[in-house]
């Protein structure tokens, strides 16, 4: 299996990768100052560059960065496998070219969907297939509890579950899982923490 990664950049913001296999999104990284540390190349033209993917079934935790050192030691993100249906090969650049569009919108404070946007989810267990549909059903501007998107993918009461699928949350904005808060605060979001979850729902004018 070959993954390519297309690097993309935001002012303001920095640089994010998105992932692309055979014409479907396998992975999308937000666009931060941490990435540019470790993508010297990106200045360099090395966007679609492919990166070697081996074996099959649950992809397991993502590989999240503590530092920049670690995050380039592990070649950026947790690399996503299992295989996904081909499409043709002009239809990965639609594909990105698309979604870069949409993301520079979305960071920019522009009301942005993502209906349309065709992920991998080989990897997901029939609970976690619910939560990222819940997840991505929830509007631009409004927030859900972690209990709230459990009940909404059809397992009230699976809320420590709803936080651990959007702790590992591999598609950033495209599965929103900074609109997925706390019953009692804005909880967590992964590696990135709360500052980045914050700044997201304020772009939104969600006032925590």
């Amino acid at each position: 299996m070959r993954v390519t990664r297309f690097p993309y950049e935001i002012p303001g913001w920095g640089v994010g990768e998105i992932w692309v296999r055979d014409g479907i999104v396998v992975q999308h990284e937000l666009a931060s100052e941490e990435i540019r540390a470790c993508s010297p190349g990106f200045a360099e033209g090395f966007a679609g560059q492919p990166v070697g993917i081996s074996g099959h079934g649950s992809s397991g935790p993502r590989a999240e960065p503590s530092d920049p050192a670690t995050w380039c030691r592990n070649g950026g993100a947790g690399l996503p496998t299992g295989n996904v249906a081909g499409k043709p090969r002009r239809k990965r650049a639609d594909i990105v070219s698309d979604l870069s569009r949409r993301i520079e919108a979305h960071l920019n404070g522009v009301p942005t969907s993502y209906d349309g946007v065709v992920i991998d989810l080989a990897w997901a267990t029939p609970l976690q297939r619910e939560l990222a549909v819940a997840a991505r059903a929830i509007p631009w501007g409004e927030v859900v509890s972690y209990g709230e998107l459990a009940a909404l993918a059809g397992r009230p009461g699976a809320a420590r579950a709803a936080g651990s699928f959007c702790a590992d949350n591999r598609y950033s904005l495209i599965i929103p899982c900074h609109r997925v808060v706390a019953a009692n605060g804005i909880g967590g979001y992964g590696a990135a923490g709360p500052a980045l979850k914050l700044r997201l729902l304020t772009l939104e004018g969600v006032n925590l």
